[in-house]
């Protein structure tokens, strides 16, 4: 039996109606052809501006996994969490822009949401993706090690100077910053610019973290070797460990390509490598902090038993837990509820932006195996519960 069953524990903030509306909006996302025609149409309306697709989306998907379009109005959402012992990460989540000049707003973005988190709690995290900094193909150029023109090599001196002025903004007022994982031929340049940053910034704890997907191969040796360069260099580590987001992709294009696959060859073997993380971790807690970002119940209790076998507080201030917030509110309110430090990743941004999150968002729901049905599980039981039945 899962410790994560307490459904009045999850929706203790939910009213029926709202329940309702998750429920409905979770049985459409459970059908895969219709989510994927769905989402495909909402695209084209909303950035063709028809006539009431913003306010349809704002009502169902973005109330379910955003939490407004500003900072201030998602303040509602983060007071609310944190009354409950959950923090928030403000996730600005416009995707898919490759402009210089998109790049130096989101940036300026993310140094804005620094500033309004310095002295609150309940914001414990800044986040940003590589991608929202600079170029992919840059990035993927930089991974091969290959030869920059004079423009590109400026062009990657900017995307250095982005990663610097977040970091070294979090490093003056104490707060942690999480870089988000990318595709595996780019990661490689984002591995290394981190460790720059780590090394930079974080001689006294850990204020820049970086993202490891444990779908991958090879991720536990890059971890093993990065420890032994922060133990030489007299640096700490923040990992965000994560299962991964990009397989299918990955598969095709190593298949096209003829290089070998860099996803673990199952499902088991991708569990076995996240549960070796968490060992990594637990070995190595004088130098390494961790946070933990999963909708999995059963890795959340290992990382649980791991805590008490080490004789750890609940809340010691290197182990995190994470959620997105609209999902796994079962496993969220829980570890809060025992006083184990856990966070919602919280998008924010306007309706028009935020549309191919939301849209991969839903798709991805339809791709986990098991997560759909069991928010509906979750959500049916706890209404009937309501009921009396």
């Amino acid at each position: 039996m899962s410790l994560f069953n307490d459904t009045q524990i999850a929706f203790a903030d939910k009213s029926n109606s709202q329940l309702r509306k998750a429920y409905w909006m979770f049985k459409l996302i459970e059908q895969p052809a219709l989510t994927k025609i769905g989402t495909r149409l909402l695209n084209v309306a909303v950035h063709n501006n028809f006539p009431f697709a913003g306010d349809i989306v704002k009502s169902t998907l973005f109330e379910q996994f955003c939490g407004g379009e500003t900072r201030e109005e998602s303040l509602n959402v983060v007071n609310r969490m944190y009354k409950r012992g959950v923090g928030s990460i403000f996730d600005y989540s416009i995707e898919g822009k490759e402009e210089e000049s998109t790049f130096d707003a989101v940036c300026a973005e993310i140094q804005d949401i620094v500033r309004f988190s310095v002295g609150n709690p309940a914001l414990p995290f800044i986040v940003f993706k590589p991608t929202a900094f600079g170029r992919i193909g840059l990035y993927e150029k930089v991974s091969k090690k290959s030869a920059l023109t004079d423009a590109e090599q400026q062009e990657w001196s900017r995307i250095v100077a982005r990663f610097d002025a977040v970091c070294g903004l979090c490093h003056e007022n104490g707060k942690k910053v999480m870089i988000d994982a990318e595709e595996s031929w780019m990661q490689d340049a984002v591995d290394w610019l981190i460790e720059e940053m780590m090394e930079k910034y974080n001689a006294k704890e850990a204020i820049v973290w970086n993202t490891m997907q444990m779908y991958r191969t090879g991720r536990i040796e890059y971890m093993q070797q990065n420890l032994k360069s922060a133990k030489e260099k007299g640096y700490f580590i923040g990992y965000k460990i994560v299962r991964g987001a990009y397989m299918e992709k990955e598969r095709e294009r190593a298949a096209e390509m003829n290089y070998p696959d860099p996803i673990q060859p199952t499902k088991e073997a991708s569990d076995k490598n996240y549960n070796d993380a968490i060992d990594f971790v637990m070995a190595n807690l004088d130098c390494v902090s961790a946070f933990f970002g999963t909708h999995n119940e059963i890795s959340s209790e290992l990382v649980i038993e791991k805590m008490k076998a080490n004789g750890l507080q609940n809340n010691d201030p290197r182990i995190f837990y994470g959620q997105l917030y609209g999902m796994s509110d079962n496993i969220t309110y829980l570890l809060a509820n025992k006083n184990y430090n856990v966070a919602k990743y919280l998008p924010y941004g306007p309706v028009k932006d935020v549309v191919p999150y939301l849209t991969r968002r839903a798709e991805e729901n339809t791709s986990v195996a098991g997560q759909t049905g069991r928010e509906l599980s979750l959500i049916s039981r706890e209404l009937k519960r309501r009921n009396g039945k």
